[in-house]
């Protein structure tokens, strides 16, 4: 009996061993050279390995579920008429990239490996909230006093975001308007 189960025999099946590990032979024959993707180039040339995807993507689902539970906890003490629970989300995710960032830089207090840096940075804190990416990203662009750019970024990220689900909300609604005809 395979360790995922699936309804009907496909893709999925190939990445799990009846044993239940996972089989990464498959993933790596799509990959270039069989073993690394790469990336352009931005400060030298670089490359992630699969195990550094692996990092980021196990950093993501601890992040979602992190979030998952501080906005239900919030939301079941202080009520769903305002989403406190996203703020309060955004707002320690912001804190934590900014935090992270600062202590592992080069001249940072904490000297961690790249691959560490990846999972909270992009994995823990992406899964957890994008808006710490954006707070990090805006903030840089403040110490430069590119204040230009820090004042769009903040101003086409709220604008753009609230046009999208707006957008997206009214897509949504037309679909189902249309199926319940």
């Amino acid at each position: 009996m395979a360790a995922w189960p699936v309804a009907a025999p496909s893709e999925a099946c190939q990445y799990w061993s009846p044993a239940g590990q996972v089989n990464l032979a498959p993933l790596k024959a799509l990959l270039p050279n069989g073993r690394r993707v790469r990336h352009g180039e931005s400060r030298g040339q670089r490359e992630i390995s699969l195990q550094n995807y692996l990092w980021i993507m196990m950093g993501s689902a601890l992040g979602g579920g992190a979030r998952l539970w501080l906005s239900g906890f919030v939301a079941h003490y202080l009520g769903q008429t305002f989403p406190w629970g996203t703020i309060l989300v955004n707002v320690t995710g912001s804190f934590v990239i900014g935090f992270f960032a600062a202590l592992t830089e080069p001249d940072g207090s904490l000297l961690v490996s790249p691959t560490a840096r990846q999972f909270v940075m992009i994995g823990l804190c992406g899964g957890y909230t994008t808006f710490s990416s954006f707070s990090l990203q805006t903030l840089y662009l403040a110490r430069e006093s590119d204040w230009s750019r820090a004042g769009a970024n903040i101003f086409l990220s709220v604008f753009l975001c609230l046009l999208a689900v707006w957008l997206g909300n009214i897509c949504a609604a037309g679909i189902n308007q249309m199926r319940a005809t």
